[in-house]
C-alpha cells in the first residue's frame, strides 16, 4: 500500500540528516513526503529534499488531526520532544482516523533518548540489555527515574505504545545515543551530547568527569543514526513486520565507549584549541559540579544526566533488520578535533 509520510523537526540535527538523505536511501514508493516547518524559509528549504512543507500546530489537538485526516498520512515521524507525549497521543490518534477511513496500516516512529534506557532511568546496568529483548518493555513499565524529567520521558515511551496499541497503530521507539558528526541537512549541524562536553570545559576552563566509576555509553555518527531510521521506513514500506509496539524498541549504536575516553580525547582537542588549559581530566567536585550545572542550565545534582552515566542497552535490532553502521565506536576518539572545531564554530 502507498502512503503518505510525515517528518516532524526537520530542521534539526537528526531530522535534517535523514532528509538530506532520504534520495539516496532509494526507498520503496510512497505518495507523498510532508515535512512540518513553522516558517516560510524552512518551507522553501524542504522542497529541495522533495518533501512538501505542511505547517500545523503540534500544541493544539484539532490542528492535528486536521493535518493528518485530511492528508491521510500513514506514516509519523516523531523528531521534536521526547518528554512528553502532549502531541503524540493526538497523533497516534489520528493516524487511527486514517486507518479507518483507508483501511491501511499506519505507524508511529517516536524518538526517544538513550538516557531514558539507563541507569538514570533506573534500569539494570549489571548486563547487556538487547533492544530487541522482549523483556524491555516490562524493565521500562517498572522502572524508576532517579530524576523527574527522564521519568516523564520514561512515561512518554510507555504511553506511546499502550496508546498506540489501544488505537491500533504500529508504534516504534527509536533511541539516538551519543550521536557526533556534522549534521547534513539545512539547520542545526551539531549534536546534543558532545556539546554540553564543550560547554562545560569552555566555562570552567577545563574538562571534569561526573562518574568516579569507568561507565559506557552507546555512540553512533549521524549518518548511520539517520540510516536506521530510514531501514525502518524501509521495512514499514515494503510491508515488513520488522517488530513494533512493545517488541519495536530501536537503538541507533555501532557500539559503546567509555566516557573517560570520550573526556580525554576531547580534552586533548579542546587544549589543541586554545579552549582550556590543560587536558588532564579529573573528577569533579562539588564546587566544580555546581559551576558545571551553571553552564548547562540544570541544577548541579543533574549534571551526571547531562554528562555521563551509564547504558548497556545494545543495538541488534537494527541489524536484524538490515541496518549496518559504517563507523566503529572508536571513531568517535579519532574525529574528537573535528568535532570540537565543529562545535566551537555553531555556539
Amino acid at each position: 500500500m502507498s502512503h503518505n509520510i510525515l517528518i516532524t523537526g526537520a530542521s534539526g540535527y537528526l531530522g535534517g540528516t535523514i532528509l538530506a538523505r532520504w534520495a539516496r536511501a532509494k526507498l520503496p514508493p510512497y505518495q507523498t513526503l510532508y515535512a512540518l516547518v513553522r516558517t516560510e524559509e524552512q518551507g522553501e528549504a524542504v522542497k529541495k529534499y522533495g518533501a512538501k512543507p505542511i505547517f500545523f500546530d503540534v500544541k493544539d489537538e484539532a490542528s492535528i488531526r486536521t493535518a493528518i485526516v485530511e492528508n491521510e498520512i500513514t506514516v509519523v515521524y516523531y523528531l521534536i520532544d521526547a518528554m512528553t507525549s502532549v502531541s503524540q497521543i493526538p497523533m497516534i490518534k489520528a493516524l487511527a482516523e486514517v486507518k479507518e477511513k483507508t483501511g491501511k496500516d499506519v505507524h508511529f516512529l517516536h524518538t526517544s533518548g538513550a538516557k531514558i534506557f539507563s541507569n538514570h532511568a533506573g534500569l539494570p546496568t549489571d548486563r547487556p540489555i538487547p533492544d530487541n529483548d522482549p523483556k524491555l518493555y516490562g524493565l521500562q513499565k517498572s522502572s524508576i527515574a532517579k530524576y523527574a524529567p527522564v521519568q516523564m520521558a520514561l512515561s512518554t515511551n510507555n504511553n506511546v505504545i499502550d496508546t498506540a496499541d489501544a488505537h491500533g497503530v504500529k508504534s516504534y521507539i527509536f533511541v539516538p545515543c551519543v550521536v557526533y558528526g556534522e549534521g547534513e541537512g539545512f539547520g542545526n549541524s551539531i549534536s546534543i551530547q558532545t556539546v554540553a562536553i564543550v560547554k562545560a570545559a569552555k566555562a570552567l576552563g577545563r574538562v571534569y568527569r561526573p562518574d568516579s566509576e569507568e561507565f559506557t555509553w552507546p555512540v553512533s555518527h549521524v549518518a548511520d543514526t539517520a540510516n536506521l531510521y530510514l531501514e525502518i521506513l524501509r521495512g514499514i514500506l515494503s510491508g515488513k513486520d520488522i517488530g513494533y509496539g512493545k517488541n519495536g524498541y530501536y537503538l541507533g549504536a555501532s557500539g559503546n565507549m567509555a566516557w573517560n575516553d570520550i573526556y580525554r580525547a576531547m580534552a586533548t582537542a579542546l587544549a589543541q584549541h586554545k579552549v582550556i588549559k590543560t587536558d588532564k581530566v579529573d573528577l569533579v567536585d562539588d564546587a566544580a559540579q555546581g559551576e558545571m550545572g551553571k553552564a548547562l542550565g540544570c541544577p548541579k545534582e543533574m549534571v551526571p544526566l547531562f554528562l555521563g552515566g551509564k547504558c548497556t542497552l545494545e543495538a541488534r535490532h537494527g541489524r536484524k533488520i538490515g541496518w549496518n553502521p559504517q563507523y566503529p565506536p572508536e571513531h568517535i576518539l579519532d574525529v574528537a578535533e573535528a568535532e570540537v572545531d565543529l562545535i566551537l564554530k555553531n555556539i
